[in-house]
């Protein structure tokens, strides 16, 4: 199996980012028209969910034949072992039940990890029309996309950067669905925190473009879920780690993460 680097990574970036738009538009065709069914550890999946992965895996195959995929939908009924080379990671629609609400929060989520760890991110938000990419040691960007554009012709808004962690109200994002008394009890050790509830993959390039502080996570989440925003994040001049500080590595059996905490700044 193929190791990628970031130089390997940026040379996919634009083609991976197109990969990506198109299944954000494959989400908004269906719109509104998903039907939502119970997978087997009870969480919703929709026509939509399925598309986008559809488009995703077959743009992969396309790109890079040789790169095993791993994705939300697939593992569901098929879970491979990642092993310790490189690989994708997808989350074709993350917060389907802000999408089935009708709300904007939710996102397609790409990411290479290499080694255990998330070296390139992209998160698209096809509501908005906005995605976040970053690849670590590169740098992160946020850009616009939409129906018939192409990252050759995208409309970018530059670079984006976490900021300096503030002296006084630290700005949190918390899951609008997920958002357990672990969690909140780790919040309320900053008393003059401001709470912001959000779904998806969107909390973490809030963090990466410099509008929040820290996103808490004290409960189990899944690979898929978090490592594209954690490499925009990382690549944004932030941080993921777990609660104890060591790293978060990904590629465990269950494909599971127990525990995170995401910081613009950590110091």
């Amino acid at each position: 199996m193929p190791t990628l680097d970031a130089a390997a990574c940026a040379e996919m970036m634009d083609a991976l980012t197109e990969i990506a738009a198109r299944a954000s538009e494959a989400i908004l065709q269906v719109a509104g028209n998903a039907e939502v069914r119970s997978k087997g550890d009870g969480s919703p999946v929709t026509a939509a969910d399925e598309a986008a992965e559809a488009v995703i895996c077959d743009g992969l195959k396309r790109l890079a034949p040789s790169v095993p995929v791993i994705s939300e939908e697939q593992a569901s009924h098929d879970r491979p072992q990642p092993g310790t080379s490189s690989y994708f990671l997808v989350d074709p629609l993350d917060g389907t039940k802000e999408f089935i609400s009708g709300r904007d929060e939710y996102t397609v989520n790409i990411a290479i990890v290499t080694d255990g760890v998330p070296i390139l991110g992209i998160v698209t938000a096809p509501a908005t029309g906005i995605a976040w990419r970053g690849i670590v040691g590169r740098g992160a960007e946020r850009l616009a996309i939409g129906a018939g554009k192409t990252p050759a012709g995208k409309t970018s808004s530059g670079a984006i950067h976490t900021r300096q962690r503030p002296s006084h109200e630290l700005l949190v994002m918390v899951s609008r669905s997920h958002l357990e008394e672990r969690t909140k009890s780790f919040i309320a050790q900053f008393p003059q925190a401001k709470l912001v509830q959000c779904g998806s993959s969107v909390k973490f390039c809030r963090l990466a473009e410099g509008a929040a502080d820290l996103y808490a996570r004290l409960a189990p989440t899944h690979d898929w879920d978090i490592a594209a925003g954690h490499a925009v994040l990382a690549a944004a001049g932030g941080n993921v780690t777990a609660p104890d500080g060591s790293a978060v590595t990904y590629g465990s059996r269950e494909l599971l993460i127990p525990a995170f905490l995401a910081w613009g700044d950590q110091t």
